[in-house]
């Protein structure tokens, strides 16, 4: 099939800096080919741009295989766009039509300042990541390998679901108190589910959540926006289940204040 071109105009979030005043700009796109991705379309508006003399638009990406996580747009609305369970770097302008305006922003969080234009800074994410996010394991010795411990497939399947997560911060941008806890929950799941990360599991859903809410994310209030908008279909049962480790943790904690 021949490759359908289509003219769109684009409203698009400008901002020289984080102290700076942001406002829509307007820009006008033609040919653009319906069998480019988004972001190949945003790569058309800069080279128009700069061929006017024009600063182009800021916005991040890296792989655009929708593994990263870094083309993290609010496109029409939406967290990634109008197609569900798709990241912003796999949207195709088939997804829209000859004529349209699309209205593209960068997330909208306290804990997620803008940098410039369509970037902000995620690094709250990686700070939730690095309070508990991981396993410490001795392997000098006999450490025994992790596929020879047997694993129940169910517990297997949940936490590779869980795992899966690429923390584009998608659950924050759709969730009207920009809560993170479908992310935090996620990475806390993958781990505490399996034998590797049992010995740390209170301790690390006490730090990520506590770290998660230093952070200045809101609170969760079971809306679920955030399952619906996720790319990677991460559950809000991953929330629940979090929920009563960190209660049970808490609890814990103050009948042994020691440990």
């Amino acid at each position: 099939m021949a490759s359908k071109f289509i003219n769109v105009t684009l409203k698009v979030w400008r901002q020289k800096n984080a102290d700076s005043k942001g406002n829509i700009e307007t820009y006008q796109l033609s040919k653009v080919s319906t069998d480019s991705s988004f972001l190949e379309m945003l790569d058309q508006l800069n080279e128009q741009l700069i061929n006017e003399k024009q600063a182009p638009v800021a916005f991040d990406h890296d792989c655009r295989e929708g593994i990263c996580g870094s083309c993290s747009l609010y496109i029409d609305g939406r967290a990634h766009g109008p197609q569900p369970q798709t990241t912003t770097c796999k949207l195709h302008m088939r997804s829209f039509n000859d004529g349209d305006t699309i209205y593209i922003e960068p997330w909208r969080s306290k804990a997620f300042p803008i940098i410039k234009d369509l970037v902000v800074d995620r690094s709250a994410f990686d700070r939730v990541q690095q309070s508990g996010g991981f396993v410490s394991v001795n392997t000098s010795g006999n450490t025994m390998d992790a596929n020879a411990i047997p694993i129940p497939k169910t517990d297997a399947d949940n936490a590779f679901n869980a795992a899966t997560c690429i923390g584009c911060g998608a659950c924050v941008a759709a969730c009207p108190n920009a809560s993170a806890m479908l992310f935090t929950s996620a990475k806390v799941s993958h781990l505490n589910m399996m034998p590797q990360g049992e010995v740390e599991a209170t301790q690390r859903v006490l730090n990520m959540i506590n770290q998660m809410d230093s952070e200045g994310f809101g609170a969760c209030s079971n809306i679920t926006a955030c399952e619906a908008e996720c790319p990677k279909e991460i559950s809000v049962k991953n929330i629940a289940r979090v929920n009563r480790e960190y209660f049970a943790a808490v609890l814990a904690s103050e009948k042994n204040p020691s440990k």
